[in-house]
């Protein structure tokens, strides 16, 4: 599907926020899907009348079944200023994650060394720095449940891949639908019940607090937990 004008979150000369649809990639890998950054180009394009076409910049990446906010920029200076915000842990991320088991400890911090193994896509989590591993960081807090489902707010201060999918799963409270890290079946929709909800940064060049939301999905489930 396209991107129209009611998938925007924040537009201005600089950047570009989306709400990224579950199943969307952000950019192209061997499936050959259209990929959203070429989406958001398109947008771009057609509603500034650019036929020479429009750049973009990725600034971060959400996993494919993730949906959510995520973060563009329309200039290279833009890039250029973001990709510093993300490196020095200058942008905080919120998620909301939904699971089947309660957590044992209702808020807490998860701190983990991951390794990726790129032939399967599988990130393993240790308990200490091993060969080739990367430290991840998280806070979570319970926000409440709704028939035998639990909602929990994710704060990570790093951003490795599949980072919350794994360290929650390390609580015993795999995400719902992520049957890579250790929920029972998977989703028909190839989704899983994880939302990046916000985004607060410092704006690269106007120097004014951004602060970027996105609704839930409306898919007969998700919508339920809006009122947390």
């Amino acid at each position: 599907m396209p991107v129209t004008d009611k998938d925007i979150l924040f537009e201005d000369n600089h950047l570009i926020a989306i709400s990224k649809r579950a199943g969307d990639i952000v950019q192209v890998d061997e499936t050959k899907d259209e990929p959203l950054d070429e989406m958001v180009k398109k947008y771009i394009a057609a509603k500034y009348n650019k036929p020479g076409g429009a750049f973009l910049g990725v600034v971060h990446r959400l996993d494919r079944p993730v949906s959510g906010v995520i973060l563009f920029a329309k200039t290279s200076k833009a890039l250029e200023r973001m990709n510093a915000v993300f490196k020095n842990r200058e942008v905080k991320k919120t998620y909301w994650a939904i699971v089947r088991n309660k957590p044992a400890v209702p808020s807490g911090t998860l701190v983990h060394w991951l390794v990726k193994n790129p032939k399967t896509n599988v990130v393993t989590p240790h308990l200490k720095e091993v060969e080739g591993s990367q430290r991840a960081e998280l806070s979570y807090r319970l926000l409440g449940e709704l028939g035998g489902y639990y909602l929990i707010e994710v704060d990570p201060l790093t951003g490795r891949s599949h980072q919350i999918r794994v360290q929650l799963s390390t609580l015993g409270c795999p995400i719902v639908g992520d049957n890579k890290y250790g929920y029972p079946r998977g989703s028909r929709k190839g989704s899983i019940c994880l939302h990046a909800r916000r985004l607060q940064f410092l704006h690269p060049v106007k120097k004014e607090p951004v602060n970027i939301f996105a609704k839930l999905p409306v898919d007969g489930f998700w919508e339920r937990f809006e009122g947390f």
